[in-house]
């Protein structure tokens, strides 16, 4: 329509005048009615009909070779009548344009890409279901690690300070390669052996190393792998993991975290989930149902044992329980020489040494001790690992990061005398452990830190132990009031209170260390979720009893405060001395600390070691 609309007006508008026979100022266009003027007067030599575009290609009279034709747009309806006729009647020769290739070769490809992008997203879609339908019929296999030859690459040699369990489980290694001196005697095989210990101290590892010793097919599958939001789909996983391990017995199964699917059933407010449920009583079914599991030894780690079912726990599932504690002396020692083995230590470190200041770690804490020694050491370019690297470490550890230290003004003279107050404290008072270092560098959130290694084991604590703790904690706030003021007192001893809180209210309340009678009267177990104590979350004594007890916390830990502030008192000037010691060196060793202190005041005999379990 804008074509043919164009092509009227140009018919109605005057002709531009001719020039040197040609039209227009450039002498290359044509309108229609020029066109048919020009043929006319016989201006015209050929005309080329385009009727794919319904254009006219016009070569001129006298026109040049390397000229290219005059494109004129024409009427629809006019291709074989006025301007055919015309031509023929003026001997103009007559032709019919090629097509235009590249117009045709476009269609055809954009044409062709429309139809790929259909085929693939159709391919795509196809796809995709198939796979869905593939997950939907494997839903309910079994998600464990498989390994033929058990190659785990761990044996008892690589683990260290579990002597005990180690023990225990050597027979297990010993009935799976020779089950006949075993069965000569009637003996069958534990079915179950149930890891119970602390995070990190070694359990998964204690697993492997069953299997690298004993040779056989070794399953590892975690609890939480069996539960899904599907109600059966946990159950059929266990069918088909027990299926698969009688297929290669003798061998062993190794769930980590037990608890996940284990947990007592039928508690909790509002009732179970169905689907653990479900999953723990196929559970039960395979390790103690009608068909014996002859070879299939299950063990399995968990350190809620408290969480489980009874049912689960029975002997004839599992027939035994591992504990798996933390290390003693000796284990840590046996620890840090396994992680030494693969690092370069300094010939100056004593590794017993350094297994005496850390008492409680576990041997995850060990090894991850070693690990950040050994980042420090390459990040100062050194060639061992030194003291001051696992010094280090061991801060990084225990307390943290490092933070900027604090600048000489009254912020570092108040942390300053807070800390001395518990070094002080600490050291003078009777039963409690040795300073190790008293520093002001910060570390996390505290801005400065005391540190105190215990000189046994951790065991049985007496009361006071107890009450040595207790005025050490509050030795910090105690120095920051007989120096400062009560107004200037700080919120540093924020943490300390909390802790002091906590052992007093203990000591009254479960541990029957007051006047007010040798029984538990909180026993600290108040688990909902598992059904506990649901129908008495009130308190467990009268009110008459609370108000005793509030009283009895309140007397003890003022009691214990006054002693603090006594002791800053007495030893004021050392009390100054030692700030300013520290303001300046920022650290003190505890030797260091101890020598000055024993120069000028008598330092408590230390006690006898007390027996621990």
């Amino acid at each position: 329509m804008a074509a043919a609309g164009w092509m009227m007006l140009q018919s109605v508008l005057p002709a531009p005048a001719l020039a040197n026979g040609q039209t227009g100022q450039n002498g290359r266009d044509l309108s229609y009615s020029n066109l048919l003027e020009r043929i006319q007067a016989g201006q015209v030599e050929s005309i080329a009909i385009d009727e794919s575009r319904n254009v006219v290609q016009v070569t001129l009279e006298n026109q040049d070779d390397d000229e290219t034709p005059v494109e004129v747009q024409i009427f629809t309806g006019d291709l074989n009548t006025e301007l055919v006729q015309l031509a023929r009647e003026n001997n103009v020769a007559i032709e019919a344009a090629p097509a235009n290739s590249g117009s045709t070769a476009s269609w055809f490809f954009t044409n062709f890409f429309l139809a790929f992008l259909v085929v693939v997203f159709l391919v795509m879609i196809l796809r995709r279901s198939a796979n869905a339908s593939g997950q939907a019929m494997n839903f309910g296999k079994s998600r464990a690690r498989f390994q033929m030859e058990a190659k785990t690459g761990v044996m008892f040699d690589d683990v260290a300070g579990i002597e005990e369990a180690k023990e225990e489980l050597q027979e297990v290694v010993s009935f799976l390669k020779k089950p006949e001196k075993f069965t000569a005697v009637g003996a069958r095989i534990p079915r179950g052996v149930l890891l119970i210990g602390s995070p990190g101290t070694g359990k998964t590892l204690l697993a492997k190393a069953i299997a690298g010793e004993a040779g056989v097919p070794f399953f590892s599958i975690s609890g939480s792998e069996f539960v899904e939001m599907f109600v059966g789909v946990g159950a059929s996983r266990v069918r088909d993991l027990f299926r698969k391990a009688k297929e290669n017995a003798p061998c062993i199964v190794f769930i980590d975290e037990i608890d996940a699917v284990g947990r007592q059933r039928g508690t909790g407010i509002g009732g179970g989930n169905d689907e653990r449920e479900q999953t723990l009583n196929q559970l039960l079914t395979e390790m103690d149902g009608f068909e014996g599991n002859a070879g299939v030894i299950i063990i399995a780690a968990t350190n809620r044992p408290d969480v489980l079912d009874s049912a689960l726990l029975r002997p004839g599932r599992f027939d035994r329980r591992v504990m798996v504690d933390l290390p003693d002396f000796n284990g840590r020692l046996g620890i840090l020489e396994v992680h030494a083995r693969t690092k370069k230590v300094a010939a100056d470190v004593s590794l017993e040494n350094l297994a005496r200041r850390t008492p409680g770690l576990s041997g995850a804490d060990l090894a991850n001790l070693l690990n950040e020694a050994a980042i420090l050491t390459a990040r100062r370019r050194k060639d061992a690992i030194t003291l001051a690297e696992i010094d280090d470490a061991f801060d990084r550890v225990i307390a943290g990061m490092e933070g900027t230290p604090l600048v000489d003004s009254k912020k570092k003279r108040l942390v300053a005398y807070h800390e001395v107050g518990h070094a002080i404290v600490g050291t003078l008072v009777k039963g409690h452990e040795p300073l190790q270092k008293v520093t002001l560098i910060p570390r996390g959130q505290a801005l400065g830190l005391t540190w105190f290694t215990p000189n046994e084991e951790p065991g049985l604590t007496t009361r006071s132990q107890f009450m040595a703790r207790i005025m050490m904690a509050l030795g910090g706030r105690a120095a920051e009031d007989v120096v400062f003021g009560h107004d200037e007192v700080t919120t540093g001893a924020g943490n300390d209170l909390e802790k002091v809180t906590d052992m007093v209210r203990n000591m009254v309340t479960r541990y029957g260390m007051s006047d007010l009678g040798q029984f538990a009267m909180e026993t600290g177990n108040h688990e909902v979720f598992l059904g506990r104590d649901l129908g008495r979350q009130g308190a467990e004594y009268s009110e008459d009893l609370a108000t005793r007890i509030d009283q009895r916390v309140r007397e003890m830990a003022l009691d214990c405060y006054t002693q603090a502030c006594t002791l800053i008192r007495d030893n004021r000037a050392l009390v100054d001395d030692l700030a300013e010691l520290l303001v300046e060196c920022e650290t003190i060793d505890g030797d260091e600390f101890r020598k000055i202190v024993g120069e000028r005041v008598d330092l408590p005999q230390p006690e006898l070691a007390s027996s621990s379990v």
